[in-house]
């Protein structure tokens, strides 16, 4: 991973969610199927975002707030 200080687009869902288990609940929460799917390893946030129709602004928002709130 280039950033470890916030999830960004560039990043690998699978990295994403391993590194800031929080984000589960986002990627959930935004009715993406990523949680547990095999290609998560393999598509990027942006990637992931245009497979579901997703914003990717929207959701790296959310993203980053759930990332940060984690002490």
């Amino acid at each position: 991973m280039k950033n470890d200080a916030v999830p960004t687009a560039d990043l690998m869902v699978d990295d994403v969610m391993r590194r800031w288990p929080s984000t589960i609940r986002v990627f959930l929460d935004f009715r993406m199927r990523c949680v547990g799917c095999p290609i998560a390893a393999f598509h990027t946030v942006d990637e992931a975002c245009d497979e579901h129709s997703i914003d990717p602004a929207a959701l790296l928002s959310k993203l980053r707030d759930t990332a940060n709130a984690v002490v």
